[in-house]
């Protein structure tokens, strides 16, 4: 009985002891992750700290330098990346231009009828992008604030019918994430498509945004009109790393493009007023972003989109 009860005893032990080496473990354990965790959230808020200060001292620089220019180009010590790293972590800031793409809620008016030149800008542009021309209908029928679809369009009663169901906007978009919402415009359309468009325009309720020639991609440049190619496209480009366009009227300068010069000068402008920001902190392993849409006029400063993740 007594040997029976050493054993019972002996065994009781071995199974405490097992159960505190396991709570002790697991102890430990917790406060591993609770450390790193806590590394983690401080790593983020720093990080966060640095990307906010890095796009607002980059609208801060627009505001400065951009509002004393005459024009706007690549050569501009915006249009360059910045980098700064040291013992606390890494800050990059990348400054575009949303002035350098086609305008989408200018394709349209309000009462459905097509602005013609953006609109044909759009044609030309989703024609050399391999994709449906539809896409125009569909953008048109989603901002304008009827509900009578255009020939390839998309009003509420299409959208009525989708799991879950939805409606146009009858407005201008928001944001060029917006797109996602609309019928036809997958990923792999958006995807070619957003390079070259933007929905902020250089000011509020204009009918019609002129499009940067000193930042406008070489793709952009070849769609602005029926009479461009590639190759007066690139010899603008050509000209403008050399010397960027002082005036709209300086493109008749450009050889070949004489002809056409006076039409596209409507089409154009040699400064652009809207910018995206995007700061990026990194702090160890930990990343945050801020990206930033800002209207720069007359040295104020507008924001029109902010984000953070």
């Amino acid at each position: 009985m007594i040997r029976n009860e050493r054993g019972f005893a002996l065994v009781l032990t071995l199974v405490i002891t097992a159960l505190l080496v396991a709570l002790a473990a697991e102890f430990v354990g917790d406060m591993y992750v609770a450390t790193v965790s806590h590394r983690t959230y401080v790593a983020g808020q720093q990080a966060g700290l640095m990307a906010e200060s890095g796009a607002r001292g980059a609208l801060q620089l627009l505001q400065l330098g951009v509002s004393a220019q005459k024009y706007t180009s690549l050569q501009d010590r915006w249009a360059t990346p910045f980098k700064v790293a040291d013992d606390q972590g890494t800050l990059e800031v990348t400054i575009t231009e949303e002035s350098a793409k086609l305008n989408l809620n200018s394709v349209v008016l309000p009462n459905g009828t097509f602005n013609d030149a953006p609109y044909g800008i759009l044609g030309r542009l989703l024609k050399r992008l391999k994709l449906t021309p539809d896409m125009s209908d569909l953008l048109a029928d989603w901002i304008d604030t009827n509900d009578e679809p255009h020939p390839g369009g998309a009003e509420i009663s299409w959208y009525r019918t989708q799991n879950p169901p939805s409606a146009a906007r009858n407005g201008p978009l928001s944001t060029v994430e917006e797109l996602a919402l609309l019928k036809g415009f997958d990923s792999g359309s958006r995807g070619k498509l957003l390079p070259y468009v933007t929905v902020y325009g250089g000011m509020a309720g204009e009918m019609v945004t002129p499009v940067n020639i000193n930042t406008a991609s070489v793709e952009l440049l070849a769609v602005l009109d029926d009479g461009m190619s590639d190759d007066l496209a690139r010899r603008i480009d050509e000209r403008r790393k050399s010397e960027p366009f002082a005036q709209a009227a300086d493109l008749a300068k450009v050889p070949g493009l004489e002809t056409i010069a006076t039409k596209v000068a409507l089409r154009i402008s040699v400064k652009g007023s809207v910018f995206r920001v995007v700061a990026r902190g990194t702090v160890g392993a930990t990343s945050r972003v801020v990206e930033a849409v800002a209207r720069i006029n007359n040295g104020a400063t507008t924001i029109l989109y902010w984000r953070e993740y």
